[in-house]
């Protein structure tokens, strides 16, 4: 029996998932197949967290303060060391964002998104979930993305990938301008299997003969939805449960262990990356 990681809104949670299923923009498959397979982002398709790589992307154009960037850095720290995700970072990582976008054009976002996906977040990914992704498309499947990262990010990396669809956290917007609100909540949780479900409806697809893959027993809503889940590169709590389920394990990490240890030292060097980047564009601009 999976538990629930964190307390969730049932109602936002579902606010969130049909706001992520409007939102998303297709790539039309040629065959109108039933099946899908869904990739979690964050530690399954890319290494680390997107969010904090887009932080680091805006902190070097001054578009994020070096604290706020400290502040993702920290959270991403807590959440490889203990293997679980706050809600108290989720929150403070939600409300830093909306600051950021609050009064920004949608347009504007969306430039930078593929700005930065091109320099810092591209040769991040595990080429292992790349080959299980190209697996599914040579199967005649669609292969959707279902991630807590904004949804403007995942659409850029469906496009770049040439994917069926992307599924993220839905930004409230009026006339083109970020109100600084979300539509729902963040897709996390129950709101992606909620998200998931919806566009189960919307598409035809046969839950029982899609695939899942995550990282994080906090999608356990979603992979225990469809008809074979899989876990990628796991936290421990989602390492205990696929195993004791049966449920096949991708590990891409080459040393684990070593991961856990490194990865203090490899989110400072993502935060002085970004000073750097930042001190040397206003040396620049001298």
């Amino acid at each position: 029996m999976w538990r629930q990681p964190w307390h969730s809104d049932p109602g936002r949670s579902s606010r969130a998932g049909e706001a992520a299923t409007v939102s998303a923009k297709l790539n039309r498959p040629e065959t109108a197949a039933t099946t899908a397979a869904f990739f979690d982002v964050d530690n399954t398709l890319m290494r680390g967290a997107s969010i904090y790589h887009f932080a680091r992307g805006l902190a070097g154009r001054d578009l994020f303060t070096t604290r706020d960037l400290a502040r993702f850095a920290w959270g991403q720290v807590v959440f490889r060391v203990s293997g679980s995700e706050q809600r108290s970072h989720i929150n403070s990582a939600r409300e830093a964002a909306l600051a950021f976008v609050a009064g920004h054009k949608v347009d504007e976002l969306v430039r930078l998104c593929e700005q930065v996906y091109d320099e810092t977040m591209a040769d991040r990914l595990w080429e292992g979930t790349r080959l299980l992704i190209e697996q599914h498309i040579a199967a005649g499947q669609r292969v959707w993305l279902v991630t807590t990262t904004p949804v403007e990010l995942a659409d850029i990396i469906k496009r770049r990938l040439g994917l069926t669809g992307a599924l993220g956290t839905v930004a409230e917007s009026v006339d083109g301008v970020y109100t600084g609100r979300l539509v729902g909540d963040l897709l996390h949780g129950p709101a992606k299997a909620a998200a998931v479900r919806a566009l189960a409806e919307r598409e035809g697809l046969d839950l029982s003969r899609c695939t899942a893959y995550s990282d994080s027993h906090n999608d356990l809503p979603l992979l225990s939805i469809v008809g074979y889940p899989n876990a990628v590169n796991p936290d421990d709590d989602l390492y205990a449960y696929a195993a004791g389920h049966g449920w096949p394990i991708h590990e891409f990490r080459r040393h684990r262990k070593a991961m856990r240890i490194g990865v203090r030292a490899a989110v400072f060097s993502a935060v002085a990356g970004g000073v750097a980047v930042k001190v040397a564009r206003r040396r620049q601009r001298s």
